[in-house]
């Protein structure tokens, strides 16, 4: 008889693969992130920001850099969790996905200006980083349910 605390489980393919696509998404978020904060309106400015879209993030209230910076950075550190095969990835991951639905909540609650048209997707990338946040955490989920994660 096998005690099932002692087998191994083999790492699928798909969860390097989850783990660096993660990493290299959320890797992005956590370089727009320090950029924004440390470089301001000289950050957006270049990278193609009106003066409106300028103005709203500059102005965003202060509190609201606790879910930005939760949603980035629990995605950063639950890529590399994942990665390590870490079961806190779950927990990283969870935090990311309440720091994107807060970002969001408070973006459809303070519509952003309208955008030029060469940046009108824009406007549907808070949906996406939700839907991606929400993804992660349900696949670290499922890799902790089936023994992948330790």
């Amino acid at each position: 008889m096998t005690d099932s605390n002692s087998m191994t489980v083999k790492t699928p393919w798909h969860l390097w693969l989850a783990g660096v696509l993660s990493l290299l998404w959320s890797g992005y978020g956590g370089y727009d992130f320090i950029m924004t904060t440390t470089q301001g309106e000289a950050y957006l400015r270049a990278s193609g920001f009106d003066q409106p879209m300028i103005d709203y993030f500059i102005g965003m209230p202060t509190w609201m850099y606790v879910p930005w910076a939760l949603g980035v950075w629990g995605a950063v550190a639950g890529s590399i969790l994942l990665l390590l095969r870490s079961r806190w990835a779950v927990w990283a991951f969870g935090l990311s996905l309440l720091g994107a639905v807060v970002s969001l909540i408070h973006g459809l609650m303070n519509p952003m200006p309208p955008l030029p048209e060469a940046m009108a997707i824009m406007q549907y990338m808070p949906w996406v980083i939700v839907v991606i946040a929400l993804f992660l955490a349900w696949y670290a989920w499922t890799m902790r349910k089936r023994g992948v994660l330790r």
